[in-house]
């Protein structure tokens, strides 16, 4: 662990995305949002239009997030989205009418290519992150990829991920904690973990509302802890990071997917009024030095 810090010190990699939005770990931090998974194209036009007008509000960089497909739910009965063909028409209206920089998982090598030509942003689920060939395919199609962390891998574990998107000639790359797993039914966060994954020069997100998630605690579906959202997230931004990673739901508790671990549009809006006074104080570099 100390020998990747050594190594790694003092790297400030960025990714660019949709030409207007920077991800690195020394500047402002900026949000991915957005619910689960696509419930339908009239609700998440009005639910993105909502997110950007409260990200716009604080002047915080907004990536709008939904997937059109949940491939790895708890049960077969679950909703799993509209489907890639679907899906992407409607992340296409949103990013058209909304003008918004648009992130979304992918879950096979062939998904890649055809998510590419409509969002800005890729997205490898932590169940994925260590398939060789699927981060091959997101490397090979020129856009940025987000690779959230295995919950069943150790921080300094992903510098071996990195090291297959860099061979592959990935041209951005971001990693994404989200939890460990602790037991069953259990995640908890080790925010060293944010430090080290840093160290490694790319640009780390946290993705607060996954990491209190109780995976298959309900049996057919997932619970979680929504009310301890607010407080990782300030200690994320406390530690430093890219951007934060919200599921954002106008009622979470109706949502078809993820319900327990979303947040609502007032919260929302609170966390990120909190958030933006942590982050402009951690970013100082002149009161973070070292110890």
């Amino acid at each position: 662990m100390v020998k990747i810090l050594r190594q790694q010190k003092n790297k400030n990699k960025q990714i660019k995305i949709n030409k207007n939005i920077i991800l690195a770990n020394n500047r402002p931090f900026v949000v991915i949002a957005g619910p689960c998974v696509i419930e339908s194209e009239k609700h998440i036009l009005t639910l993105a239009e909502n997110l950007k007008k409260l990200t716009s509000k604080f002047e915080i960089p907004f990536i709008f997030k939904a997937s059109y497909d949940k491939a790895n739910r708890s049960s077969i009965f679950s909703y799993r989205g509209p489907g890639i063909e679907e899906g992407l028409k409607i992340l296409a209206k949103v990013k058209k009418r909304l003008n918004l920089a648009i992130i979304t998982d992918v879950h096979t090598e062939a998904q890649a290519m055809k998510a590419a030509k409509i969002v800005d942003f890729l997205q490898i689920p932590a169940f994925l992150s260590r398939q060789t060939d699927l981060i091959k395919a997101c490397a090979f199609t020129g856009k940025p990829v987000n690779i959230k962390k295995g919950q069943f891998l150790a921080p300094e574990d992903i510098s071996n991920v990195i090291k297959k998107a860099e061979n592959f000639g990935s041209k951005g790359l971001s990693i994404t904690e989200r939890g460990v797993s602790f037991g069953y039914h259990n995640l908890v966060v080790d925010f060293r973990g944010l430090e080290i994954m840093k160290q490694m020069g790319y640009p780390v997100v946290f993705d607060a509302t996954h990491s209190i998630q109780l995976p298959g605690n309900c049996s057919t579906f997932s619970g979680g802890n929504r009310e301890f959202v607010l407080p990782l997230s300030k200690a994320a931004v406390a530690v430093g990071v890219a951007a934060l990673f919200l599921e954002v739901h106008d009622n979470p508790d109706k949502a078809l997917s993820d319900g327990a671990n979303s947040i609502s549009l007032k919260s929302f809006e609170r966390l990120l009024e909190c958030a933006k006074v942590i982050d402009s104080i951690s970013k100082k570099q002149l009161l973070c030095q070292e110890i």
